[in-house]
């Protein structure tokens, strides 16, 4: 059954202004205005709207979700492509958020052991 907008918005527990930020950039249609009334979105926009969510919950950026969309009708195997490499830069990041990780133990540990006042380890390994 086809809603407002509102409702729709109410349903998927989005803003208004997240559906129209959707329509602008080409990810779901606006429906037509009727000549009375408020527009209805059919449920394949819903439906759409819960995919994009639940693709931005798994990291994909819009663009991304944009060549998913298109990917609709397309071999598996693009899909996976396209999945393996998203895998490759979320370890990637991990990797890097591991090497912040031990440098700012590293240095939360020199401060933990400072015992001069006028000068904080951390600080100091940010200066040139």
């Amino acid at each position: 059954m086809a809603q407002t907008i509102s409702k729709v918005a109410k349903t998927l527990a989005i803003n208004v202004e997240t559906i129209r930020f959707y329509e602008r950039r080409g990810l779901i249609e606006q429906p037509a205005k009727p000549e009375v009334g408020y527009r209805h979105y059919p449920n394949d926009t819903i439906n759409r709207i819960r995919f994009i969510k639940r693709s931005q919950e798994l990291g994909f950026t819009l663009n991304e979700i944009a060549n998913l969309l298109n990917l609709n009708d397309s071999p598996c195997g693009q899909v996976q492509e396209l999945a393996e490499h998203k895998l490759a830069a979320v370890k990637d990041k991990m990797v890097d958020l591991r090497r912040l990780e031990k440098a700012l133990n590293a240095l939360l540990a020199q401060c933990q052991s400072n015992e001069d006042d006028s000068h904080c380890p951390i600080i100091d390994s940010l200066q040139p």
